[in-house]
């Protein structure tokens, strides 16, 4: 009889701001972020991802491609973002300024 190999469950997850896909894979001890995504197929269904560019996470914190998983983790592909935070609120102050203006 064979001995089982040892394997540990971890998620990946993907989120479009209309769908969210989650993959609960089993891959064995040392499995690194990277090969995760690769494992848990997601790539297939999104073809926009590209882990030259994408970013990681785990659990919300950004983590290197290379970062060892263990059991349970949630490796999260992250999306690029459409607008830089600074000139989003940048943006939101300007108009807010404007309303307040136009209210005096």
């Amino acid at each position: 009889m064979g001995v089982r190999e040892h394997k540990i469950e971890i998620e990946v997850v993907y989120a479009l701001p209309e769908n969210q896909i989650m993959r609960r894979i089993s891959v064995p001890p040392g499995t690194t972020a990277r090969q995760a995504v690769e494992l848990s197929a997601i790539i297939d269904l999104f073809p926009e991802i590209d882990l030259a560019h994408n970013k990681l996470g785990i659990f919300g914190r950004l983590v290197q491609h290379g970062t060892i998983l263990c059991e349970g983790d949630r490796v999260e592909i992250y999306r690029p973002l459409m607008v830089d935070p600074k000139e989003s609120r940048r943006r939101r102050a300007k108009e807010f300024k404007s309303i307040r203006k136009a209210e005096t």
